[in-house]
């Protein structure tokens, strides 16, 4: 089918105009079936991944050191002759393909939770519900397909008001608060990044200009592509050598310091915000437990991958120095939010904060896998994320479930549920083992793949050593705050207030079986659910940047040949304490 990563991005957008437009009655099934066709059309990207084709379309990703991009679509959007071009620029590889299936299934789910509105929607509006929910859901495909920074960008923040008002119209006593602090949190890292998408911009111009103002593209060879001027495409930005080797310059500074490294910081800054790493997570409790059930479950399984999304997509190939220079950095940040996230998840009382807290802490694994720039680390931190979005939806919307029963989420309060709702009891065992990384189930192959890939590292970081070991006493406390969890709500004496409670409906237990069996699935087959979906992407992606850093590398060592024995070397402890100071 021609065009279909356009038809599948914007079907929901239309089904959110027909929400607007059709009787309120009808916002829900309208919603469900814009959802249930998403999910589907995007299931046909799947014979391109299985057969390893290079379909007609297909065009290649850094040559020969990097996967393919499929099902291409590429047209001028906007355009000022020799100043200013931005392409409409949609491509799916290993990288994209998974999170996007992911998307459309965990939004397919969560409309569907959607439904149980009675108390909660009906009275404000169920038609404004789902045009935002549906809006939502096309900002979230966009941003992992696009390949034009400036349209990637316009696909992020479509994804905020949406989100906004979702949470401060829907949500909980304290919605508003909570809905305003995503947005300034959002909005800052928003921010950010776009200082460093107009500075890549003009950079990339001078990098063209002091060639001779016009270099060949790098990756449309056949083309005959020659660029004359700055680009926002982001595998010319990654590929490029004239660009990557005038970004990574010692003199080439912004606002007096090195580009690349603090380039590096704006865009991880930016995603750390979405991740959400210590310190800027607050966010995400308050986020959590004010927003209705479906959009927390849309929250937990899709908008914090874009996160990590990002730091791989547009961090590490376009400036892979940086990586090394902030990697120290990175990873202490990642053992942080691990070990801060279960401890804070251990002290609540509130059922949803808890799990709340929980993803901060699983996510921190992401980071970690990504900042040691190791092949497993890079494996590990994609499968965390996409095991992390079915395990975390499941367990808020098992949270949600017991909500809409008891309307209170006080975990003391609760007892013995599993002889109540046995059906409901089985599901939510699979879903909090999964979350805790029972070996057998999905949250288990990615943990340990980041802490083989932590201890991989040690080679080129003697910091990644004990890294490695304060990441694995994040399992502990893991283990330790879900245990006592499932003793508390699921197991124990049967209490006389909850004896006569329904146990999950039809709607609730079809909505949770795709959850359960897809956290079994990845955990007995990881390679067939997504190591053979990611791999090559990744290694390959790694590839380019460890080259990259070489030749970063090789030139300081240049440079430094009859400087005095000790100058710290890219790597060191010294050397990413001054990672933004011009080389003299």
């Amino acid at each position: 089918m021609q065009n279909i990563l356009s038809w599948t991005v914007f079907l929901p957008a239309i089904g959110a105009v027909l929400c607007l437009v059709a009787p309120k009655r009808h916002a829900r099934t309208i919603a469900f079936v814009a959802t249930l066709a998403t999910l589907i059309l995007s299931l046909t990207l799947f014979p391109t991944f299985w057969n390893g084709s290079e379909p007609e379309g297909a065009k290649a990703v850094f040559g020969s050191n990097y996967g393919m991009l499929h099902h291409v679509e590429r047209a001028t959007w906007i355009e000022m002759p020799g100043k200013l071009t931005i392409d409409y620029f949609l491509g799916i590889d290993g990288l994209g393909f998974p999170l996007f299936i992911l998307t459309t299934l965990i939004s397919f789910l969560a409309c569907w939770a959607s439904w149980n509105f009675d108390h909660w929607t009906i009275n404000k509006g169920p038609r404004a519900y789902f045009f935002l929910f549906l809006l939502l859901e096309t900002g979230m495909l966009g941003v992992f397909v696009s390949l034009d920074f400036f349209l990637f960008y316009i696909f992020w923040e479509v994804m905020l008001l949406p989100m906004y008002f979702l949470i401060g119209v829907w949500g909980g006593p304290r919605k508003e608060y909570a809905a305003i602090k995503f947005f300034l949190f959002t909005l800052a890292g928003s921010v950010l990044m776009l200082v460093a998408l107009v500075a890549m911009y003009f950079y990339s111009g001078t990098a063209i200009a002091d060639a001779g103002g016009s270099v060949p593209s790098a990756y449309r060879v056949a083309e005959k592509t020659v660029l004359t001027h700055g680009t926002f495409d982001l595998i010319e930005l990654a590929t490029n050598p004239v660009i990557q080797e005038y970004f990574a310059r010692a003199t080439t500074l912004f606002l007096g310091l090195k580009f690349a490294p603090l380039m590096f910081i704006f865009l991880f800054i930016g995603f750390a915000i979405k991740l959400p790493s210590v310190p800027v997570h607050t966010w995400l409790p308050d986020a959590h437990v004010e927003a209705p059930t479906p959009i927390s479950m849309i929250l937990a399984g899709v908008l914090l991958k874009m996160g990590g999304y990002g730091f791989l997509r547009l961090c590490y190939p376009i400036f892979p120095t940086g990586g090394e220079v902030w990697a120290f950095s990175l990873a202490v940040i990642a053992v942080v939010s691990i070990l801060y996230g279960a401890l804070c998840a251990m002290a609540q009382s509130d059922f949803k904060k808890l799990v709340a807290y929980s993803s901060v802490s699983h996510m921190g694994y992401v980071l970690l896998g990504i900042a040691v720039m190791t092949q497993a680390g890079f494996q590990g931190a994609m499968f965390q994320m996409i095991a992390h979005g079915i395990s975390s939806p499941m367990c808020f919307f098992l949270v949600g479930v017991i909500y809409d029963r008891a309307h209170h989420r006080e975990i003391n309060r609760f007892g013995g549920l599993w002889l109540t709702m046995p059906k409901y009891g089985t599901m939510a065992t699979i879903g909090f083992f999964a979350s805790l990384g029972l070996p057998g189930l999905c949250g288990f192959i990615g943990e340990v793949w980041v802490l083989l890939g932590t201890f991989h590292a040690g080679k080129t970081f003697p910091w990644a050593y004990p890294m490695a070991i304060l990441a694995a006493a994040g399992v502990i406390l893991t283990a330790g705050y879900i245990l006592w969890l499932i003793r508390r709500v699921y197991l124990g004496r049967e209490r006389h207030e909850y004896a006569e409670y329904p146990d999950a409906s039809a709607r609730e237990t079809f909505i949770l079986v795709p959850m359960a069996v897809l956290c079994i699935a990845l955990g007995i087959l990881p390679m067939q659910t997504v190591f053979n979906y990611t791999n090559g992407t990744l290694d390959l992606m790694l590839s380019h940047v460890q080259k990259a850093t070489q030749v970063h590398q090789t030139a300081i060592d240049d440079h430094r040949d009859g400087e005095p024995p000790g100058e710290p070397r890219l790597g060191s402890s010294a050397s990413q304490n001054r990672g933004l100071v011009r080389t003299p």
